[in-house]
């Protein structure tokens, strides 16, 4: 009886000539789901008793990266805007320590949009007992900034945003450089994914006004890479630290090519691709964590469907974060004697480089012929004595992302715009207070959620 119902229900709905189209329909949608999702990382790497700090930890993307870490047995250490103490922080670190069986889940208070907490929190790690870091994810610049039905101008709040990855990166370089060679050491920092919209300009922290929001995140997006890459220029030019010793009664020996990596600290850009959780909402307004506006709720929720199927969830988005923090980098991979230093037995992690859809992607970064040096090859400078006194680094041009030049150039602009966001945001005595309060709130919590 049940069978005649579902057959007379399939056969009006579903008359019998339309099989074929309805089952090539759905495999047409099937198809362009799984490639619009993208690629799974095929890597795999226990986390335990390494150490993960992480930026924009309490957004989609974030808590998504939260769980598969802490599912792996890694310590966290998840910067938060609000108070330890909070509500929304602490019933959010015990479900995370409770449905992934790992205590070492921790929150820390330290607000990215302002320097002042910034300092502080640093300030706070750089004294406390444990300086272990074994990888910083800057994801807190991924969200999408803007919307198209909003012409606010929103210019300081991506500005602030790109000042936070480049001020918490320098202020705890030094503990970085200090590791033991042993150490792998990675700096992630994930971007939004309209950088090809500004790949003809060299992005700074003025760009022309009346620009689209596409645009201006593309300038965000890209200037993030760029200062990465030329992170790792800087990182590469320090003297060269010791090889990693090969295991005792190991049979194979560490022989690592200079070219393909020369320190233990590693910074890679990691594009996710397009969020609809993370992305579209915001570009609809109807991210509910901010202001929303009714057109782009419904907008929102009407498209799900669509949205659903054309852009990524947050578990597909976080799968090139996961790549680049699982792949082996060269000192990693034992390589036999007899083997060449350039054939490694498998891939790695390539040092400055931008990942998407878990593998490297090239860019072509086009410099004003003004800034560009007449004889490319002769970009590096010897090594003398600064204005201070001090030696300057020999840095290579690699070409890569507009070479040596154009990361030159927008490391100095984030320099400059570094100093302008600290004069315009002193510590205030709110903020001192704040501060005073935290403390005090900290030594009376019994249950604390901070390690520090």
């Amino acid at each position: 009886m049940v069978l005649k119902i579902v057959e007379a229900f399939a056969s009006s709905f579903f008359p019998t000539q339309y099989i074929v189209h309805i089952v090539f329909g759905i495999v047409v949608v099937l198809t362009l789901r799984a490639v619009c999702q993208g690629r799974r990382t095929t890597r795999e790497r226990d986390l335990h008793a390494r150490t993960v700090l992480i930026t924009g930890g309490f957004t989609p993307l974030g808590l998504t990266i939260l769980q598969s870490l802490a599912q792996r047995g890694a310590h966290i250490i998840a910067l938060s805007p609000d108070p330890i103490d909070s509500a929304n922080v602490t019933i959010l670190i015990s479900l995370l320590r409770t449905t992934t069986s790992n205590e070492q889940i921790f929150a820390e208070e330290c607000d990215v949009t302002s320097p002042t907490s910034i300092r502080s929190f640093c300030t706070r790690f750089l004294t406390g007992q444990d300086q272990k870091i074994d990888a910083i994810i800057f994801a807190h610049e991924y969200r999408q900034i803007g919307s198209l039905f909003s012409r606010k101008d929103k210019e300081k709040e991506r500005n602030a945003g790109s000042l936070a990855t480049f001020l918490i990166t320098t202020l705890l370089l030094p503990v970085l450089l200090v590791a033991p060679v042993e150490r792998d050491i990675r700096i992630i920092n994930v971007v939004n994914p309209f950088y090809a919209a500004a790949a003809t300009l060299l992005p700074r922290f003025d760009p022309p006004k009346g620009r689209s929001v596409f645009l201006r995140e593309g300038i965000r997006s890209l200037r993030s890479i760029i200062v990465t890459r030329h992170l790792q220029r800087i990182l590469d030019a320090l003297p060269a630290a010791q090889l990693p010793k090969p295991e005792e009664g190991s049979s194979s020996i560490p022989v690592v090519n200079t070219k393909v990596q020369k320190s233990n600290i590693v910074a890679v850009s990691v594009c996710p691709g397009i969020s609809r959780v993370d992305t579209i909402s915001a570009l609809f307004n109807a991210d509910w964590t901010i202001r929303s506006t009714p057109l782009g709720v419904a907008l929102y929720v009407i498209l799900q469907p669509v949205l659903r199927i054309v852009f990524k969830s947050p578990e597909m988005a976080m799968q090139s974060v996961l790549h680049a923090l699982f792949l082996p980098t060269p000192f990693k991979v034992r390589v036999q004697p007899t083997q060449l230093p350039d054939a490694m037995p498998e891939e790695v992690l390539k040092p400055g480089a931008l990942y998407r859809e878990c593998a490297v992607v090239t860019l072509e970064v086009s410099v004003p012929e003004k800034l560009a040096l007449p004889n490319p090859k002769a970009s590096s400078s010897k090594k003398g004595k600064g204005k201070a006194g001090e030696e300057v680094l020999e840095i290579p041009d690699d070409g890569e992302y507009g070479g040596e030049v154009a990361g030159r150039f927008v490391w100095e602009a984030y320099e400059e715009a570094l100093k302008v966001w600290e004069k315009e945001n002193p510590a205030s005595e709110e903020d001192v207070k704040r501060e005073e309060e935290r403390k005090r709130k900290q030594e009376k919590v019994v249950d604390e959620v901070s390690p520090y």
